[in-house]
């Protein structure tokens, strides 16, 4: 016999718990199901722990440029076995955070196992079958293994197997330049290894504009980074030095020998073993869960949150994943995937945080555009703290003054994007931006001057 729950919750990511504390608050019974880790990939292998190595990474750089800021210093050396021990520590204590929060909720059944469905309302734990009214499913994704030739002979490390090393890595090849190879690239040049990205494209993180992607390089590249574009034929062989990375870029070596190869070349969800073909969920070519507006799948009590839906790939997207539901299902109130506005940030130093459109995006919806941009050598924060690297830059409707997209590469950007993002939310014009005062001195306090800058787009 199984027993049955108002809901059953498959997967303890960024979504799932929440939805846990907001469904046995409203007085339902709740099971929620984790095959291996509580917390998802933020709190096990992506932005908790990266942004923990991030952090010491920073530090030792900031370190070595001592002198410029009036430090006398000897020569800096790197424990990377204290670095890794901090990381552990953060990553631990979210996750055991996360782990002893559901086991004390009220109303919420924990089982710790992997989730199989054999109908549309019935889920197996191992010897366990379960039924609720109402499923959701939040698994997540996992680094995607590029069919590269030699690939399976040689061995190479991941976004999850990165976190466990214990040792840094001579010469840290990445394959795949963008958000998360161009974060470890950074990290571990500061660390010491000598590293090397390989992409296949022309240019690193090709859905950003140009003249972003060209900045980012030129600051990987000040830092010792080498960087291979234009690498259309990438192959592995053992080597007895580590792993012989073939590119066949248009110049530059036919190879490349490092001791580990990271490959970073994209995520896929986990959904492939949950048998969803038994519940009738339907997905895309690539596996993820269809979903409408309201993140019900093909079965309408069904639902999919975070990265197995393909309608997003953070844990901001995630926990709006969780918002959405719940608003709908528990508050009366419509809100839907299509009204948030694409936000993310790139996590090298300094960081880009993003809002909106690209430029190239702005100029395909075939709209009047206006565009400020301003250099962090003009922003007195920037200069003060000797991080000029970077610009800003701000996308406008120029018939209705809406703001279509900003891009801050530099010093805060992470942050200050955020005051953007508010008045896109808002959805008012620029002017109100222009007519604000900000704070003096931060990076903010740029941003209205940028927008009273603006030009028509040639």
């Amino acid at each position: 016999m199984s027993k049955h729950f108002d809901a059953i919750i498959i997967g303890a990511g960024q979504a799932g718990p929440s939805l846990a504390g907001r469904l046995t608050g409203a007085g339902k019974t709740v099971a929620l199901i984790e095959r291996k880790l509580f917390g998802g990939t933020c709190v096990n292998t992506g932005c908790m722990p990266t942004k923990a190595m991030v952090a010491s990474a920073y530090a030792i750089h900031t370190a070595r440029r001592g002198a410029e800021y009036g430090m006398t210093t000897g020569t800096i050396s790197v424990d990377f076995a204290r670095v890794m021990a901090r990381k552990e520590k953060v990553r631990l204590d979210a996750r055991s955070g996360v782990e002893s929060w559901l086991k004390s909720m009220k109303n919420c059944t924990v089982i710790e196992g992997h989730a199989r469905f054999e109908s549309p309302t019935d889920v197996r734990v191992g010897d366990e079958l379960i039924s609720g009214d109402q499923i959701f499913i939040n698994t997540g994704g996992r680094a995607a293994i590029p069919d590269f030739p030699g690939v399976d002979e040689v061995s190479y490390l991941t976004n999850t197997s990165m976190m466990d090393l214990a040792d840094l890595p001579d010469h840290l090849v990445i394959i795949g330049g963008s958000y998360i190879g161009l974060e470890f690239a950074q990290m571990f040049r500061r660390f010491g290894s000598e590293v090397t990205v390989i992409e296949k494209g022309p240019r690193l993180i090709g859905r950003e504009d140009p003249e972003v992607s060209d900045a980012i390089r030129d600051i990987l590249e000040r830092e010792g980074i080498n960087i291979r574009l234009n690498a259309e034929c990438i192959r592995f062989a053992k080597h007895k030095d580590g792993v012989a990375a073939g590119v066949n870029c248009t110049s530059g070596a036919p190879e490349v020998i490092g001791s580990h190869v990271l490959l970073a070349t994209g995520r896929r969800p986990n959904t492939d073993d949950l048998g969803l073909d038994k519940a009738g969920v339907k997905t895309d070519a690539r596996g993820n869960i269809e979903v409408d507006d309201f993140l019900r799948s093909s079965v309408p009590h069904i639902f999919a949150m975070g990265d197995c839906n393909g309608r997003g790939a953070f844990t901001h997207t995630s926990y709006n994943d969780f918002e959405i539901v719940a608003a709908n299902l528990l508050d009366n109130d419509p809100r839907q995937v299509t009204e948030r506005i694409q936000t993310y940030a790139l996590y090298i130093d300094p960081p880009l945080g993003r809002a909106g459109m690209t430029e190239s995006e702005a100029r395909k919806s075939g709209r009047k555009l206006l565009i400020g941009t301003r250099p962090m050598t003009r922003v007195g924060r920037a200069v003060e703290k000797g991080e000029t690297q970077g610009f800003m830059k701000v996308i406008v409707d120029a018939d209705t003054k809406e703001i279509l997209g900003a891009s801050i590469l530099g010093t805060g950007g992470d942050e200050a994007i955020q005051s953007i993002l508010d008045v896109m939310y808002a959805k008012k014009p620029y002017t109100l931006i222009t007519r604000a005062m900000h704070i003096h001195p931060t990076v903010s306090e740029l941003i209205p001057t940028v927008f009273g800058d603006l030009s028509p787009a040639p």
